[in-house]
């Protein structure tokens, strides 16, 4: 069985940037799908974006369009998420997860780390 561990989350002011990082341990997760999702304060926790076993296709919510980046290290049994342009919005608890394919079932879950954005 995987296990995740995410870090690099903080406060950062608008505009800003973070790159947070999703270390798996257990097994490696070059076989799986990795994808990043949200949950902000008193709403549902939402996809941001994913990234196949290969690295090769990536799909993103339109909110963080041209603004995030997901990538991975395969070597490194980790997957990032880079975030530019960071806005108050944008502030969540964020999680990596892990599946079988790029649009799930995602059934492995990291900790989470908290993103907050100041305006």
């Amino acid at each position: 069985q995987v296990q995740l561990v995410e870090s690099g989350g903080g406060l950062v002011q608008a505009g800003g940037s973070l790159r947070l990082s999703c270390a798996a341990s257990g097994r490696t997760i070059s076989s799986y799908a990795m994808g990043w999702f949200r949950q902000a304060p008193g709403k549902e926790r939402e996809f941001v974006e994913a990234i196949s076993w290969s690295g090769d296709n990536t799909y993103y919510a339109d909110s963080v369009k041209g603004r995030f980046t997901i990538s991975r290290d395969n070597a490194k049994n980790t997957v990032y998420l880079q975030m530019n342009n960071l806005k108050p919005e944008d502030t969540a608890v964020y999680y990596c997860a892990a599946a079988p394919g790029l649009k799930g079932p995602y059934d492995t879950w990291g900790q989470g780390t908290q993103v907050t954005v100041s305006s």
